[in-house]
């Protein structure tokens, strides 16, 4: 035989398109993920978020301070959403991720600012990112010292002159040193779990319908339901597992702090992790082998990584992108254990963000009953 052939080599080369043809989903994952790559990354990341909601409550309606407040809405940071006439009301607000900002001016802000005296005001950040409120937070030095220029003209333009007319007090709740460790540690959580769950699950079933010890469980008077369960029980168990494990090292290692319920918040592990294997059991159920079982949970993942406020602030993403981010349970579940974690969120707190992820399992565990069936027979 001749070392080198063209025939034989085209012939080779022809094989595999052959191959490729017949492996669809392989093909369709080797174009539509740098398809979504570049949407996502061109499009949709974000890392200077701007329109930030924001929550205003003026004790006086005045010309400086109607100034003030459009000024604020000036910078493209600020989006004021809320006018509520208590700052309890606000801070509520603010605790339930509503807001990302809250305004506070005082009741004697002008008669103040008149005699010169700098009067202050208050600008609370939900600063559980770091990331989503920085570059906000960083305009409001230049902000007043232009703010009132207009107003405070004629006979009170001394008052415009540095230093600044007022002065800002900043108050960054739930993370007041700014320490990136305590959205990201606990945010891993959610990604890892999303990871391991969903591919071990999905390239369990598609291992045993490869290695056909699928045909021991048809011999056996169980339903679709109870081998689904069965097979997503002990993942469970390993689930909680990495849990107390990245618990355990965001404590002692990290320092974040734990400021509700530590048993709420496994809890609510409990329902993400269920939604994750449900999903991972109906990729298999699609999946024909282990290799299309990993590229789909790959597939689910990268944008679950990037469009769920883990990486890149949620809301600096356009309206498409978390509308999309929103249908993801790792966006729900990382607001959830930021909460829990961060802020104290109590059972009513969790709510908002516990039946998304309810409705999910419910959907997905419907179309994996039904494929599973199928699978079956």
């Amino acid at each position: 035989m001749r070392f080198w052939s063209w025939s034989r080599l085209l012939a080779m080369v022809r094989k595999e398109f052959i191959q490729m043809k017949r492996d669809r989903m392989t093909f369709a994952m080797m174009v539509g993920i740098p398809i979504i790559q570049l949407a996502l990354f061109g499009f949709a990341i974000n890392a200077d978020p701007k329109h930030l909601p924001t929550a205003v409550v003026s004790a006086e309606n005045t010309a400086y301070t109607r100034s003030l407040v459009a000024a604020l809405r000036a910078t493209d940071y600020f989006d004021v959403r809320a006018t509520p006439a208590r700052e309890e009301d606000a801070w509520q607000l603010l605790e339930r991720g509503k807001v990302q900002f809250v305004l506070a001016i005082p009741p004697d802000f002008t008669r103040r600012l008149l005699r010169g005296e700098h009067p202050p005001v208050l600008l609370e950040a939900d600063a559980s990112d770091p990331a989503a409120t920085s570059n906000a937070l960083a305009v409001l030095e230049p902000l007043a010292r232009g703010a009132l220029r207009h107003d405070l003209a004629g006979p009170l333009a001394g008052r415009g002159a540095a230093p600044p007319p007022f002065e800002w007090r900043v108050h960054r709740r739930y993370n007041p040193e700014g320490i990136t460790q305590y959205n990201i540690v606990p945010g891993l959580m959610g990604v890892i779990l999303t990871m391991t769950m969903i591919m071990m699950t999905a390239l369990g079933v598609t291992r045993e319908l490869e290695r056909g010890t699928m045909e021991n469980l048809l011999s056996m008077p169980l339903s679709a339901l109870e081998i689904m369960i069965g097979k997503i029980l002990p993942y469970v168990l390993i689930g909680y597992v990495q849990v107390l494990v990245i618990l355990a090292a965001s404590f002692w290692v990290f320092g974040v702090p734990m400021v509700g319920s530590a048993w709420l918040l496994l809890a609510c592990v409990l329902v993400f992790i269920v939604a994750n294997l449900t999903l991972g059991i109906t990729f298999s159920s699609v999946a024909r082998n282990q290799t299309q079982a990993m590229q789909m949970s790959f597939f689910f993942l990268l944008p679950s990584i990037l469009l769920s406020g883990f990486m890149f602030p949620f809301r600096g993403m356009p309206a498409w992108a978390q509308w999309i981010g929103e249908a993801l349970p790792l966006t729900h579940f990382l607001r959830l254990v930021r909460g829990i974690m961060l802020k104290g969120y109590g059972v009513t707190d969790i709510w908002p963000q516990l039946w998304p992820l309810l409705l999910f399992i419910a959907v997905v565990l419907a179309v994996g009953l039904k494929r599973f069936r199928r699978t079956l027979d």
